[in-house]
Parts: C-alpha cells; sequence; structure tokens
C-alpha cells in the first residue's frame, strides 16, 4: 500500500478507536478528529488516485485497485459508506462540498 495512504488511514482507525471509547467530556473533540483524519485519509487517496497513469472509471472498478481493497478492508463497517461515497467522487472527478456546521 502506498506509505502516505497507509499512514493516513492507521490515523484514522486510531482517531475511530479513540472515539469510539471517548467519554462525554471528550467525545466533540474526538469526534472533530477523527473527521479530520478521514478527510486527511481521502486527500491522500485523491492524490494517489490522480497520478495513476489508468484511471478506473467506477466506484466498484476503484474499489479492486489492490490499494483500495485494503483499505476498505481495513475500514470499520460504520463508516464503508462515508469512505465508498467520497472515493466516488474522486473516481467522478469531483470535489466534495463542505456542509455549513451549526453550533
Amino acid at each position: 500500500m502506498d506509505a502516505t495512504i497507509e499512514k493516513a488511514l492507521r490515523q484514522t482507525l486510531d482517531a475511530w478507536e479513540r472515539m469510539k471509547r471517548s467519554h462525554e467530556d471528550d467525545a466533540e473533540d474526538d469526534a472533530n478528529q477523527f473527521e479530520a483524519s478521514f478527510y486527511k485519509l481521502m486527500d491522500a487517496i485523491r492524490s494517489w488516485f490522480n497520478e495513476l497513469p489508468a484511471k478506473p472509471e467506477s466506484l466498484e472498478d476503484a474499489l479492486l485497485l489492490p490499494d483500495l481493497a485494503e483499505v476498505a478492508d481495513q475500514m470499520p463497517g460504520e463508516i464503508v459508506l462515508n469512505f465508498e461515497t467520497e472515493l466516488e467522487l474522486i473516481v467522478d472527478g469531483q470535489m466534495r462540498v463542505d456542509d455549513e456546521k451549526y453550533d
């Protein structure tokens, strides 16, 4: 697996575990850290994907690439849909539009 993706994946999975175990006082910070690490992972995947000489044209084909298959295999079930949604945007050459956050 690409070293940058592997490092970002480790950080995302670590943040996921922290978030799952977080106490009430730390829940918001841990959730924010997870979210940031997840999008950092997706940015690393986007950069890697954009350098591919032959890019897959569908989400299904992208998930057949060994690096992406390995990432998908390690994703917790609860966030697989988020991963696939972001990956589909990458495959389609689109950028995610950040939603406004409400406090």
